[in-house]
């Protein structure tokens, strides 16, 4: 796992390409990460599955009830079928731009 921070964003690249070993690796160090907005980074493994992402859908709800970001960046996964209340693009810069506009919706009381 590759962590990257700048700002107020967290970027955790999963490195080894095992979606449940990543998941489990950032449940062990959440409290290290929970005042954070988090960006998980899954584009390593380009085997991931639909099943593989719904495994995070649990510290999604956790931390977006912080009050923080949480999205995952998957560029080769059908997003139509993700559940909606996960936040799910296909690169980095649209991350950024999610968040960046959640922080806005934050500061006007949304």
């Amino acid at each position: 796992m590759k962590v990257d921070q700048k700002g107020y964003t967290t970027i955790l690249k999963n490195t080894q390409g095992d979606c449940l070993s990543f998941l489990e690796k950032i449940n062990n160090q959440f409290n290290v990460f929970k005042n954070q907005n988090l960006i998980l980074d899954l584009t390593f493994d380009k085997t991931i599955s639909l099943s593989d992402i719904k495994l995070f859908s649990d510290l999604s709800k956790l931390h977006k009830k912080g009050k923080k970001s949480f999205v995952l960046v998957v560029d080769n996964v059908n997003i139509d079928k993700l559940p909606l209340k996960m936040t799910v693009v296909p690169t980095l810069m649209e991350a950024h731009d999610i968040i960046e506009m959640e922080e806005i919706e934050r500061d006007l009381g949304f």
